[in-house]
This record gives structure tokens, sequence and C-alpha cells, in this order.
């Protein structure tokens, strides 16, 4: 049960709110961070009360004072009815589509989605005799075209996967809702900071907690949160899968949040630098990044989003017989920047991207997509990694 919300907190900055979401210290002793508990047996205190279920804590499973503190602080901040854990990204996808999707029914999922999520749609939910189908990310309101009387789920992610298209996330909604259609979204990339996808209409809100909320690169975690129309069927389904949240987990990526505000602007303007000096490279093609006025959804970005984090991909110009040599050139001469997944921590990293799966927005032809996540470092130590990997790729 959420906490009755102090009004001041309530009204108060963003990094003001994330200082104090959570956990109330006046409730275990004046500790200011909330306890870890490990917990998998919960004693009752006569039979009645185990009959009846009538304590707050019943198993480990279902929920601790630990997990219990994590999930209030996404309520306060994605205005929700409620939140699970997860243990990872894709189960944050995997999870609500199992809750909300049966055997008959019809789902539309956006083209530029997280891979993973592809694969399990295309795999699991297919086997399962759910129908998917992927529609252009601007489609916009025209999405109404592709429903059919058993379309029951309309995914979306916005920036997208690896080529950042914005979604016009209002317009989508408002046919979806006319139809009874549940909307979620994958809104790891801007986290409610910069994007709370249930103001803007979506019903259930999905993040990688791996990503920002953590910030370390050493957790992976999800986090699901739902109107209270959808709440009741994702607490269900969780419950009925035995899906949760380790406390040890979810005490760090509380932790996290506390800083969350502070690392994201700092992210976000050190990504728009590199993103906005890239431009002007005559060996970069195109730059893909929502916050730059030349980008193709800046305008939707600009109307519905409050910031940008710190992940954008730009395309290494080369041709088409040496564009994977050239990548590999550019990736293998950096040191700042790993070579490694995820996102969201404090180092800064870069990926080849690979859009063989997609079936609408396809790999780019005027060079090699490279994904870059611009982390807490210095911007000029990141722009002087960067040049070398130029020259490596020059040289191919």
């Amino acid at each position: 049960m959420k906490k009755t919300q102090d009004p001041l907190l309530a009204e108060a900055g963003t990094n003001t709110r994330l200082a104090h979401i959570g956990h109330d210290p006046s409730g275990y002793h004046g500790f200011v961070n909330p306890p870890v508990v490990h917990a998998s047996t919960v004693l009752f205190p006569n039979s009645s009360t185990m009959e009846k279920r009538s304590q707050k804590y019943t198993y480990g499973t279902r929920a601790t004072p630990t997990t219990d503190a994590l999930c209030e602080a996404f309520d306060e901040l994605e205005g929700s009815a409620g939140t699970i854990l997860v243990p990872s990204g894709l189960a944050a996808i995997s999870v609500p589509f199992l809750a909300y999707l049966s055997s008959g029914d019809h789902a539309l999922i956006v083209d530029s989605v997280y891979a993973p999520c592809r694969h399990f749609c295309n795999t699991m939910l297919t086997r399962l005799g759910v129908e998917i189908e992927y529609y252009d990310p601007e489609i916009g309101a025209g999405i109404e075209a592709l429903i059919k009387p058993n379309t029951r789920l309309i995914h979306t992610e916005a920036p997208g996967s690896n080529t950042m298209e914005m979604q016009d996330i209002p317009a989508i909604t408002e046919v979806a809702h006319r139809h009874d259609i549940v909307v979620t979204m994958d809104n790891t990339w801007a986290t409610p900071l910069f994007f709370k996808p249930l103001d803007f209409g979506v019903d259930v809100s999905i993040h990688a907690t791996t990503k920002y909320p953590s910030g370390h690169s050493d957790i992976v975690m999800g986090s699901v949160s739902a109107n209270a129309k959808h709440w009741p069927k994702l607490e269900e389904a969780r419950i009925t899968l035995g899906i949760c949240g380790a406390p040890d987990d979810s005490y760090m990526i509380l932790r996290g949040l506390r800083t969350m505000g502070v690392r994201l602007e700092h992210h976000q303007k050190s990504a728009l630098d590199i993103a906005t000096w890239l431009e002007t490279r005559e060996d970069v093609a195109r730059v893909l990044h929502p916050a730059l006025p030349n980008f193709p959804g800046h305008a939707i970005w600009k109307r519905d989003f409050k910031g940008a984090s710190g992940v954008f991909s730009f395309v290494l110009k080369a041709d088409a017989e040496k564009a994977k040599a050239k990548a590999h050139a550019f990736l293998d001469a950096l040191s700042f920047f790993g070579l490694g997944y995820s996102w969201g921590g404090y180092e800064s990293l870069a990926v080849p991207v690979n859009l063989s799966d997609r079936t609408i927005r396809t790999a780019p032809t005027d060079g090699a997509l490279i994904r870059l996540q611009i982390g807490l470092e210095d911007v000029a130590d990141l722009k002087k990694d960067l040049e070398i990997g130029f020259a490596a790729a020059a040289a191919v």
C-alpha cells in the first residue's frame, strides 16, 4: 500500500523527491535507508490468520519491506496504481504480455522494438497461439487501420531501440482505448523523469531498471507499473508465474534512484554535446538523436519529453562492402568506450548494431550503424577517444 504523500514532497523538485520517496525512516527506528529483508517463510500468529492470509506479508515471493519500498518509489514516479519487480528488463516485457494476451489474440508490436522482445514474440508468444504483427514506429493514429476484432495489446517504445524513432504515443493510446486495447510502453530510455507514460494514455509502463535506476552496471532487474484498470491482471500474472525481485537488488536499485536525476542531467548534457559534434563530421552520415533539431522525430520529442538520456546512434559513413570492416576498426580502437551490451551505467559504451530482424525499419544503406552510451566521463576525453576510432576506420 502506497503511503500517504507529504504535500510538500508532492510539490517538490525531481531531485528532492528522488531523495525521499520509497522509505519513511520513522517507520524503522530512524534509519535513512530501508532494511534489506531476506525472506522465504513468513510466520503467522495463528491458524485463522494463515487461512485468511490476513497479514501484510505472507511469503517471500509476494513481497518484503525492501521490495515494497522500491515499488512505492516507482509508483510515486510513474503515478501508477501498482508496480511489480522482475529479474530483468526482458521479463518486464514478457510478464505483462503473458498477463494480457491469450491464444487467438492479436498483438501489434512496434518494428523498432528491443530485439529480445521480438524474439520472445516470434517464438514463445507465437507458439502459444498469439498473432504478432509489427508496425511502423511513425504510424501514429494510422495504427487504427491495423486493428482487428481480436487485437488486445499494442506495444510501444520511444525512442525506438538503436534507430531512435519517436512514436506519437497520445495518438496511439487514443485509438487503442476506443477499441479497449491495452497499451504497454518500454520507457527505459527516458525514465519517468523525462517521460511519464501513464500521463499520455499508456496503461503499463515498462523499465529495465538495470539501466539508469541502477546506474552502475552491476544489477539486472526490471519493473512494470500499471494504471488502476490493468493493475489486477498484472499482479495476478506475477504471482501465478512465481516472479519476484530480489531484496538485495531492490535495495541497490532504490539507492541508485537517489542520484538518478543528477546522473541523467550529466548523461543528457554530454550526449547532446557529442551528438552535435558528430553531426559536423564528414565521416558521419547521420546522427540519430531525438533532441537534435534535424532528427525526423524531434518535434514529437520536444512536445512530449522533458529531456533526453545518454543513448543514441550514428551511421559511420561507408560503402556497403567496407561497412563492417570500418565499424570493427572504429570500435576496436576505442579505449574509454567499452564494447559491451546494456547501458545506463557510469561508463561509456559502444556497440555495432544489427538490424537483420527488422521487417519495416531496416538497416541503413549509407554506412554502419553504431550505438553509443555516453557515460559520466569528461566530454573532451570521450571526443579524443572517438577521434582515434574515426582515424582507425579511415585507414580501412
